[in-house]
């Protein structure tokens, strides 16, 4: 096989050769004709034999040195050309040269220099023309044996334009964009390189609904998430892929490319609008300080980390025990952020010694306390490690706080540990305790001097470790199932930058004391998230991939809470933002609770751990667990 594709490209090469060596000889005799006005003089026409063979001679020699003929000429490229450039300029030079040196001993030039001139233009356009041709010819024919893939492109505008073009020039596919669609259009907008411009709200339901188009792809970078998702929601509903492209920003080496255009991920169905942060408050608070960021090698912990790291910290201090992610985050910091100052620590927070030494030589004057276990069933089976990481890891961090004088220290917190039914859920909401117990005492003994202590809440990150969409995205992969616990099951979302934006704000604004919950949209159902995740990947539900549901994990709930109504909460500045209000406890009956709590890890008692977390917490209510019968007993005392 290799022996006969060797031979078939040499023929290739030399076939190439020869057609160049035509138009060399074709060149010239137009040239003559084009000086003589097609009336090529008696005196000259013995002399051209000489000059054809003359340039013929040197012509060939250099297109063997460039290798002119190497390039297939159905993939004639910018490097083709460069080759015929310097093989025609530097032949016609040597050719200037021997006419002098010939003019020496004999009157007449090996070729006339206006003939040579006039010959060089010609045989330039000539070899690239042909190649031109060929390529053209060829992709036609290709592209006419592929089947049409018909696009529908929203954005009317110059990504757009490049878009359209870098479809048409991919070679493996046959891509015909029938149609430009944008909600941003004048109404003198009717056409862009001969291809309709479509209203959104008018014609894009009804070209979708003829079949017309195989896919739509989202140019526009800028488009509001409400139209994005109308956009997609349509495109669903009809069955057509959806893609979009990066923005310009992105783009590899300033031009975009077919394989840059991806398909659009469910996380951008999801997002909302953009945030305004109120930036100078929290530029006020955060330049020029030394901050240190627990769980920074988390999902949440390093955008948090990212975060801070625009607003030019004194110090940006990150911890954690992941060792590889944290080696990874370091890398990204190098490269994204060569001017930041910051340290790489690897500790654990429930280690007091460990995080003494941090406290004592790196000295924090901000704390973003992000370190946790969270996965609800894992922590089901394992709550001595919950209560070691989130109750005893949030108390030695809060207490080296105010040892060390720490202005402010953010806990950053989650939406299970509302009315929770697990022991991941409840150990949170003791760590919440702790720390506005913590604040409440400290306010009352120092006064506006106290390290100020604030909680945030949140639901659901997407894309963060663990969570759901990962994971079905991974199942979608491997072919399904998708696995889903419940039908009903509901959950809400909010994207890792929006949620880490709102909890520096959150604690900017905090006066101390205070539990933030965020507005989280509206719940999503996950067996929707599932169905529209299976359609956004171009397969068909059931037919590709099933759904499985597999019942509710323990300490699972349907239905997560925030409290985010009038009548629990505060409003703030911040129409996103608002303030919990909770049961407080007193900080030494608090305390001493929380210790006694710590102490039962060395008798490794699940039970007792638990029924102590139920007295502490006395709204935690177990679901779908096996301490659902410690409730009971509880009922019955």
């Amino acid at each position: 096989m290799i022996r006969q594709y060797n031979i078939k490209a040499l023929l290739t090469h030399w076939a190439v050769l020869a057609v160049d060596c035509l138009i060399v000889v074709i060149s010239l005799i137009l040239a003559y004709q084009l000086r003589f006005n097609f009336n090529v003089p008696a005196v000259e026409q013995p002399l051209i034999f000489r000059a054809v063979f003359s340039l013929f001679a040197i012509r060939f020699i250099f297109f063997i040195f460039f290798r002119t003929y190497a390039g297939m000429i159905q993939y004639t490229s910018s490097e083709d050309a460069q080759r015929i450039f310097f093989s025609i300029t530097l032949g016609t030079a040597t050719l200037g040269i021997l006419n002098f040196i010939v003019a020496q001993f004999q009157p007449n030039y090996l070729i006339p220099f206006s003939i040579l001139l006039i010959d060089y233009f010609i045989s330039m356009f000539l070899l690239a023309a042909y190649r031109i041709a060929v390529k053209t010819i060829y992709e036609e024919v290709v592209k006419s044996k592929k089947p049409k893939v018909n696009v529908i492109i929203y954005g009317a505008d110059n990504n757009g334009v490049i878009t359209k073009r870098t479809l048409e020039q991919d070679r493996k596919k046959n891509y015909d964009v029938v149609a430009f669609t944008d909600s941003k259009l004048s109404n003198q907008t009717k056409n862009i390189e001969g291809v309709k411009v479509l209203n959104i709200d008018r014609d894009l339901d009804k070209l979708l609904a003829t079949g017309e188009a195989d896919m739509l792809i989202i140019s526009d970078s800028t488009v509001k998430t409400a139209v994005k998702n109308k956009v997609i929601n349509a495109c669903l509903k009809y069955d057509v892929k959806v893609l979009t492209v990066p923005p310009a920003s992105k783009w590899i080496n300033g031009e975009l490319s077919v394989n840059q255009i991806r398909q659009v991920r469910i996380e951008e169905l999801l997002e909302r609008e953009p945030i305004r942060l109120d930036k100078e408050i929290i530029e006020a608070q955060t330049k020029g300080k030394r901050i240190l960021v627990t769980g920074a090698a988390g999902s949440i912990g390093q955008e948090i980390v990212r975060q801070l790291a625009k607003y030019n910290p004194a110090l940006l201090i990150c911890l954690d025990q992941a060792e590889t992610p944290l080696h990874e985050l370091d890398l990204e910091l190098q490269h994204d952020f060569p001017n930041l100052k910051y340290e790489i620590v690897l500790g654990d927070v429930r280690v007091e010694e460990r995080m003494e030494k941090v406290f004592r030589l790196l000295k924090p004057e901000l704390v973003y306390h992000a370190a946790a276990y969270k996965h609800v069933p894992l922590m089901e089976n394992n709550p001595s490690e919950s209560i070691l990481t989130n109750v005893l890891g949030t108390k030695i961090c809060a207490d080296l706080s105010v040892k060390y004088g720490v202005e402010v220290f953010v806990l950053v917190s989650t939406d299970k540990a509302v009315n929770p039914t697990n022991v991941m859920g409840a150990s949170k909401r003791i760590a919440e305790i702790y720390v506005q117990s913590l604040n409440k005492k400290l306010v009352d003994k120092m006064g506006e001097m106290a390290t100020h202590f604030i909680t945030t809440r949140f639901g659901n990150v997407l894309g963060s470790n663990g969570s759901v969409i990962p994971r079905f995205r991974q199942q979608i992969e491997t072919g399904g199932p998708i696995t889903v616990t419940d039908a009903e099951i509901t959950r809400f979302f909010m994207t890792i930058p929006e949620a880490c934006q709102l909890v520096l704000e959150a604690g900017a604004m905090g006066k101390g004391g205070e539990i933030f919950i965020f507005d989280m949209g509206e719940p999503v159902k996950i067996i929707d998230l599932a169905k529209k995740m299976i359609q956004l990947s171009g397969l068909q539900l059931d037919k590709d991939i099933k759904i499985e549901i597999t019942g509710l994990r323990p300490g699972e709930k349907l239905y997560e809470e925030l409290l985010a109504n009038a009548e629990n909460t505060i409003p703030t500045h911040h129409p996103k933002i608002l303030i919990a209000k909770v049961r407080e406890y007193e900080f030494e009956a608090a305390c001493k609770e929380i210790e006694t709590l710590i102490s039962l890890f060395d008798k490794q008692n699940n039970n007792a751990i638990v029924s102590k977390m139920k007295q502490i917490v006395p709204e935690y209510i177990s679901n779908n667990s096996i301490y659902e019968e410690l409730d009971l007993k509880l009922a019955e005392k």
